[in-house]
């Protein structure tokens, strides 16, 4: 977890519960907007990606075959 996410977890961990509710749907709002469908990588997903593309393997146990 980066510096500034952890920041962002103590910050809201020090509000009241309902305020907690609100900032969550804030944040899941947030990142609903900027990908709809939870298709983009996040960083480390996209490390992982390029890394197992450059070793021409991608292990099995990290494919979701459901989706």
């Amino acid at each position: 977890m980066s510096t500034k996410t952890m920041q962002i977890a103590d910050m809201i961990e020090m509000l009241p519960e309902d305020e907690q509710n609100f900032a969550f749907e804030l944040v899941k709002r947030l990142v609903l907007a900027w990908d709809p469908d939870f298709t983009k990588l996040t960083a480390s997903e996209k490390k992982e990606l390029e890394e197992a593309e450059n070793g021409e393997y991608i292990d099995e146990d990290d494919i979701d075959w459901d989706s």
